[in-house]
């Protein structure tokens, strides 16, 4: 398949499974290829492998590009270009609204969560191997806030955001500073949770959950009933059409920066921007529009791409690309909520 075509859109996981393969067959047969990986170990473990071998070929491996990392990397990237002068930091806090009938995923997220949670110390490892070049903190350092905070802005308690976007925009920003001298952005990711009793439930769940990831036969457990220990959230059969239709989600960034003509070297951050993301129900309609969209700015926008091919994140292969415009074309809407206020 990979020397029959230009880009492999790679839909199955859990990747540390089931994503080398066609990653390896792509490199090795010239072909570029974009996956929806939210699995770091995973994204990074393919970077360090094949990163100078697609360099070689010239093509492109470009993970992560469905939900929830493209909205996140490509609105810092969008928030960053609608502030005028330096944008320094951002946050990003996701809310997912559902209808009546519910949430609903299928339990492939939910295997990929639970294997990547047990495997924490080979990502810190794998790390370690690659070395990285630290990201310089530019401006005001972002303050980090509390795992579990209540937001007077969304009037809701928010947690921490255990997914991906963190470390796929560090990447990004790592390659946009280190390759291009462009300033980078310190990114915290957060997901609103609700009242007091979404808290308490999650919080029930979440400790059973780390409970039991630490064991084999725990992860035995929490494979085979996702329905259970997810709250009826994953389910083998994933959601249903109601489900899907009545979900939709939004993604609002909070940034902040200097002016043009201020040092962010020097002083305190002097002006504020806040944008969102927001799109339908973001499994199953946001990332396959988020995919598709992907791969047709690696075969349109190739003038646009980084020069040399490689292992990139979203915000790295596409910042000079259309993608942005493509997404608001189909229903991933970019916008600014409030203009940047000095």
């Amino acid at each position: 398949m990979a020397r029959q075509t230009r880009v492999v859109l790679n839909c199955v996981g859990p990747y540390r499974f089931f994503g080398e393969p066609v990653v390896q067959a792509c490199v090795e047969n010239g072909a570029s290829c974009i996956d929806i990986s939210g699995e770091p170990q995973f994204l990074e473990g393919m970077y360090l492998k094949y990163n100078e071998k697609a360099a070689e070929k010239g093509v492109y491996v470009v993970g992560s590009c469905g939900f929830d990392s493209i909205p996140a990397d490509m609105g810092v990237l969008y928030t960053r270009d609608k502030l005028k002068g330096t944008l320094t930091a951002v946050e990003s806090f996701l809310s997912v609204k559902s209808g009546p009938e519910g949430l609903g995923a299928h339990d492939g997220t939910w295997k990929s969560a639970v294997y990547g949670l047990a495997d924490e110390d080979n990502l810190k490892k794998l790390r370690k191997q690659i070395g990285y070049a630290p990201v310089p903190v530019v401006g005001a350092k972002l303050k980090k806030r509390g795992f579990l905070f209540y937001s007077p802005e969304f009037k809701e308690y928010c947690l921490t955001f255990m997914g991906s976007d963190g470390s796929v925009v560090k990447r990004t920003q790592r390659y946009l500073h280190s390759e291009l001298q462009q300033t980078p952005v310190q990114y915290g990711a957060y997901v609103t949770l609700g009242g007091l009793g979404s808290v308490i439930k999650l919080m029930f769940m979440g400790m059973l959950f780390l409970l039991l990831v630490k064991f084999n036969f725990g992860r035995k457990i929490l494979t085979k009933y996702p329905k259970f220990f997810s709250g009826g959230y994953f389910t083998k059969e994933g959601p249903t059409q109601k489900q899907m239709d009545g979900t939709s989600f939004t993604m609002t960034f909070f940034g902040e920066g200097y002016s043009e003509g201020q040092d962010p070297q020097t002083g305190k951050p002097n002006v504020k921007i806040c944008t969102e993301v927001k799109g339908p129900e973001p499994g199953y309609i946001a990332t396959p529009i988020a995919m598709v969209q992907a791969a047709l700015s690696l075969l349109e926008d190739a003038a646009s791409l980084p020069k040399r091919g490689g292992v990139y994140s979203p915000g790295a292969a596409f910042s000079k690309t259309k993608l942005i415009d493509r997404l608001n074309k189909r229903g991933v809407e970019f916008s600014v909520i409030s203009k940047p206020e000095v």
